[in-house]
């Protein structure tokens, strides 16, 4: 039996999002916790040069509606990148979530063939549907989630591997 590309894309993007949920939340528990502004941690960064918490949450929305539109050939949904509070980022990661999951698996048969270009601010690629989504897409999911993963804990938030790898 092989594999589907809507097998290992949606329900590996909504589990990520739904582990990134899980973590802002904690994060969000943390500042009340402590009493602290929760924007301290949404603005937090590991690095001077590398975007805030809050970016790091778009960033991982926008790679996976940006896989599931692309993958399924339909408009990627637009978002303003507003998003300064964590109400406003558990709103966008509902969001996508919701769009996620209106993917239906037969939008994605044949997806593993389909030209896929993404622009970036450096330059555009160009993928097959496979290749975009193992070795680009999911990689910057992962990455993002990781990254906010990684400044909460920097930032005394109590999460664990198991909070990144959500339940089984």
């Amino acid at each position: 039996m092989s594999l589907s590309m809507y097998t290992i894309s949606i329900p590996v993007l909504i589990r990520q999002l739904d582990n990134l949920s899980v973590l802002l939340d904690k994060g969000a528990r943390h500042a009340e916790a402590k009493k602290f502004d929760p924007a301290v941690l949404v603005n937090a960064r590991l690095a001077p040069d590398m975007f805030a918490l809050g970016r790091q949450v778009q960033i991982a929305t926008d790679n996976a509606k940006g896989a599931a539109a692309r993958l399924a050939g339909v408009e990627i949904p637009k978002y303003e990148d507003t998003e300064t509070s964590f109400d406003e980022l558990q709103a966008r990661i509902a969001k996508t979530i919701a769009f996620l999951r209106s993917i239906r698996p037969e939008q994605l048969e044949g997806s593993e063939e389909r030209a896929v270009m993404v622009k970036t601010r450096a330059a555009e690629l160009h993928f097959k549907g496979r290749d975009y989504l193992l070795n680009f897409a999911l990689p910057n999911v992962f990455f993002h989630v990781t990254t906010t993963y990684a400044i909460l804990r920097h930032n005394g938030v109590e999460i664990g591997k198991t909070d990144y790898l959500g339940g089984f």
